[in-house]
């Protein structure tokens, strides 16, 4: 059905359908080419750009902003209150970028701290109950796969795939290109291109499937063999560990395990003892 501007008073295009039963907020801003579905409720200052599709039930919450060609289905709830009790009840915000897929009854709640921000990127898979937490910011082109909950603060960098029913802990950081088992559970920091799996997790090795997918060569897919080995099985402190990842050749997948490896944890990383690099000076090449 094509909505009528002047009983709504929406900035809406002509080719937008929304169904006779949505509830729009007047200071939606909806784009070309959106439909809405019945019985959908957008909220105040929304934003929804083109060409996407909102299907019935869903709720999109206010202060919530949505790109282009994105399909939420089915009783999903975009920028919901955060569910952290020190939480305080001012305007924050949730931003979703482009071609995402946002299955059943998934849950984003917005960040908890006002003017504050969680943020999902381009071209993620998230099936049906994934529960985002406030605060969390999920890079591109992941796969969350059934009913995988995140706590609040979690870091997702690009290209990972996670495992129904897994549980992410608060302030976990995920890099690139890891494969997470179902029914894990992570309770600490995840490195760039490894395969986790289990309760408590363990690292298993070298993400090979994931990395052959995305056209990774067998000389870079090697290195990474070697990484995982400095890292994993040479039972060195992690400062150690560091000076024979420096020694290695330099490629762009050693130097992003590096920084990841030095960057500040509130976790800790899986399978490494509690670190200390004060020992070690880190070099220039965390700066690349």
């Amino acid at each position: 059905m094509k909505n009528n501007i002047e009983i709504f008073n929406l900035h809406i295009s002509n080719n937008t359908e929304i169904h006779s039963t949505a509830i729009i907020d007047q200071t939606a801003d909806i784009s070309e080419g959106v439909s809405i579905g019945a019985y959908v409720i957008v909220g105040k200052n929304v934003k929804i750009g083109k060409n996407t599709i909102i299907l019935a039930h869903a709720i999109i919450n206010d202060y919530s902003t949505i790109g282009e060609d994105n399909k939420i289905h089915y009783g999903a709830i975009i920028g919901s209150e955060s569910q952290d009790l020190k939480s305080i009840n001012e305007r924050s915000y949730t931003i979703i970028g482009n071609r995402n897929i946002i299955r059943e009854y998934v849950t984003i709640n917005r960040a908890s701290n006002a003017e504050e921000k969680t943020i999902i990127g381009d071209d993620n898979l998230l099936m049906a109950y994934v529960h985002i937490a406030h605060d969390c910011v999920i890079g591109n082109k992941n796969i969350f796969s059934n009913s995988v909950n995140l706590g609040g603060h979690c870091l997702f960098g690009d290209e990972n795939v996670i495992g129904g029913l897994s549980g992410i802990h608060q302030f976990v950081r995920v890099g690139n290109h890891s494969m997470i088992g179902g029914l894990t559970r992570v309770t600490q920091d995840i490195p760039s291109y490894f395969t986790i799996v289990g309760n408590p997790a363990k690292v298993e090795g070298v993400n090979i499937k994931g990395l052959r997918r995305n056209d990774f060569t067998r000389e870079q897919i090697n290195n990474l063999r070697e990484a995982y080995n400095i890292i994993y099985s040479s039972n060195l402190p992690l400062s150690e560990s560091l000076k024979k990842l420096y020694e290695l050749d330099e490629t762009d997948e050693i130097n992003h395990l590096i920084n990841f490896l030095t960057e500040k944890s509130k976790r800790g990383i899986i399978g490494l003892n509690f670190r200390n690099l004060k020992e070690y000076n880190v070099s220039s090449k965390l700066d690349c």
